[in-house]
C-alpha cells in the first residue's frame, strides 16, 4: 500500500489498538486531486463459511475449506462449537481441514454452546441437535437472548425434539433434546418465518437425517436469496437436492461426502467498498474475487448502485464501481439482501431526493434493531429515516437534508450498538463528511476484522 496520510494510517492498526471512538478521515476531493483508485479483496464469506463448517463437521472423512473466514468472531464461535461436538479442526495456511463425525455428534452428555451474537451459528447448531444423542443447550450474549428462535424450535418439535426455554420464551438460552430414534417425520410445512436461517438450518442438517427432509414453504419466503444460496451450495457439494414449484418444495436426500472447496469473498463486506466507489465522484473501487453469478445474493448490490448513477464494470474475477458526479435516489427492494440495506441507506443519504427501501422488516431482529439505529444515527447528520411507511413495517424512506449531507459539518460520533454492519456502513459517511467518528470500531471483528485496514486503501 502507498504511504498514507497520518490520520489514515491509524486505520491500519490492529482492532484492539484503534481509538474509541475512531475518527474517519475525510477524503481530499479538491479539484486537481486524483480521486481514489483502489482494489480490495474481502475475507471469505461469513454466510458460506459457517454453512461449510457445519457441513464439514457432520460429513464423514476429512473436508478442506480454502480461504474461509476464520478470524471473525462468528466463525470462531462455530469452530469452537463443532470441536466441542466432536469434529477435528486443523488450520493450514489460509484454509482449514475438518474431520467430520459422519452424521452424529460425539457427545456423552448435555453440551452447552455459547455462541455470543452469532446468528447463523445459533440457528444452524440448534437444528443440528437432530444429529445428537444428548441435549444441546444453545446460548449467547444479551442481544442473542432477545433474538427469536421460536419458529425454528416449533419445527424441531414437529420433528420430535423436546424444546425447553431457559429464559424468555421463544429466545435463547434453549435446551433441545433430540428425538429418540430419529425424526418422527421427513416432511415439514414451513410458513413465513422471521429469518431465512431457520429454513437454511434444516436444509443443512437434512443430508445427515436417516430419511432426509422435505420442506414445503407455504408462505412468503423471507430473504429467499439465502435459501437459494443454501440449496446451490448443497448441490455444489454433490448432495442430492430436488426442488419444484419455484423453490416452494425442497427435498434433500440423505448423504453428503467430504469435500474440498474454495470459499467466495464476502459479498456483504464488498458492498461497503462498492458503495465507497459510488459515493466519491470519479473514484474507482474494484472488489476482486467476486463475479456476477456468485452464490451470495449481496453480489447483486452493485446493480443498485448503477441505478443510482454509478458505473459498474464486470470482469472475469472482479466487480468495480466508479462514482458519478451525483447520486440519484432509488426505489429498491432489499428482501434478497437485507444485510446490505444499511449500506444502501447511507448511499441514499447522499442522493438528491427521497429514496424508498423495501424488504426491511427483518432488520428489527438483527444484531441490533437496525431500523431504529438508522433513524437515530443518520438523524445526527440531518437525514430523516421514516419507518413503517403507511403502516407497512417492510418499508422505510431516506430523506437527505436540504443542501446535502456533506454541507453539515458539526462533529458527530456515531453509536454502533455493537453491530458490525452499523459500524461499517456509518464509516462510509466519514469519507465525504468531516468530523465523523465511530464508536466501538472493534465490533467489526464479528465478520470483517480487516475492514478499517482495507478502508485505508482509499487514502493511498
Amino acid at each position: 500500500m502507498p504511504s498514507l496520510p497520518a490520520d489514515a494510517e491509524i486505520l491500519t492498526r490492529p482492532l484492539d489498538a484503534l481509538p474509541d471512538p475512531l475518527r474517519i478521515p475525510t477524503l481530499n476531493l479538491d479539484p486537481g486531486k486524483a480521486p481514489p483508485q483502489a482494489e480490495i479483496r474481502p475475507p471469505g464469506s461469513k454466510s458460506l463459511t459457517n454453512r461449510l463448517l457445519l457441513l464439514a463437521a457432520l460429513a464423514p472423512g476429512r473436508s478442506t475449506l480454502r480461504n474461509p473466514l476464520l478470524e471473525a468472531d462468528d466463525a470462531r464461535r462455530m469452530l469452537d462449537a463443532i470441536e466441542a461436538l466432536g469434529a477435528e479442526v486443523r488450520r493450514e495456511g489460509d484454509g482449514v481441514q475438518i474431520r467430520g463425525v459422519a452424521g452424529r455428534w460425539q457427545t456423552t452428555a448435555e453440551t452447552t454452546l455459547d455462541l455470543n451474537n452469532a446468528g447463523t451459528a445459533t440457528r444452524f447448531l440448534a437444528a443440528s441437535a437432530l444429529c445428537a444423542d444428548h441435549p444441546l443447550v444453545i446460548d449467547g450474549n444479551e442481544r442473542m437472548r432477545q433474538r427469536p428462535i421460536g419458529e425454528l424450535a416449533d419445527l424441531l418439535i414437529t420433528l420430535g425434539a423436546r424444546v425447553e426455554y431457559l429464559g424468555d420464551p421463544g429466545c435463547p438460552p434453549v435446551r433441545i433434546t433430540p428425538p429418540i430414534g430419529g425424526p418422527k417425520t421427513d416432511t415439514l410445512t414451513v410458513p413465513t418465518t422471521r429469518s431465512s436461517q431457520f429454513i437454511s438450518a434444516l436444509l443443512l442438517v437434512a443430508p445427515f437425517l436417516p430419511g432426509g427432509l422435505t420442506l414445503r414453504l407455504s408462505g412468503a419466503v423471507t430473504s429467499a436469496s439465502y435459501v437459494r444460496m443454501t440449496v446451490a451450495l448443497l448441490e455444489r457439494l454433490n448432495a442430492t437436492v430436488r426442488t419444484s414449484e419455484g423453490l416452494r418444495v425442497i427435498r434433500v436426500l440423505p448423504g453428503l461426502e467430504a469435500f474440498d472447496v474454495d470459499v467466495e469473498p464476502d459479498a456483504s463486506g464488498a458492498t461497503y467498498f462498492w458503495a465507497a466507489g459510488a459515493l466519491i465522484p470519479g473514484a474507482s473501487v474494484r472488489v476482486n474475487g467476486l463475479q456476477a453469478e456468485a452464490l451470495q445474493g449481496d453480489s447483486g448490490f452493485s446493480a443498485l448502485l448503477a441505478r443510482m448513477g454509478a458505473s459498474v464494470v464486470f470482469a472475469e474475477d472482479s466487480i468495480a464501481v466508479r462514482g458519478p458526479d451525483r447520486l440519484e435516489p432509488i426505489l429498491a427492494d432489499m428482501s434478497d439482501m437485507p444485510d446490505a440495506a444499511m449500506t444502501l441507506a447511507v448511499c441514499a443519504a447522499f442522493a438528491e431526493g427521497t429514496s424508498i427501501i423495501r424488504g426491511v422488516r427483518t432488520l428489527r431482529d438483527k444484531e441490533c434493531d437496525r431500523i431504529a439505529a438508522l433513524q437515530s444515527e443518520l438523524g445526527k447528520v440531518g437525514v430523516t429515516v421514516e419507518a413503517d411507511v403507511r403502516g407497512d413495517p417492510d418499508v422505510l424512506t431516506v430523506n437527505p437534508p436540504a443542501g446535502g449531507l456533506a454541507a453539515c459539518g458539526d462533529p458527530v460520533v456515531f453509536e454502533t450498538f455493537d453491530d458490525h454492519r452499523m459500524a461499517m456502513s456509518l464509516s462510509l459517511i466519514g469519507l465525504r463528511r468531516a468530523g465523523v467518528s465511530i464508536r466501538e470500531p472493534g465490533c467489526v471483528a464479528k465478520t470483517y476484522p480487516g475492514f478499517f485496514a482495507d478502508l485505508a486503501a482509499l487514502y493511498g
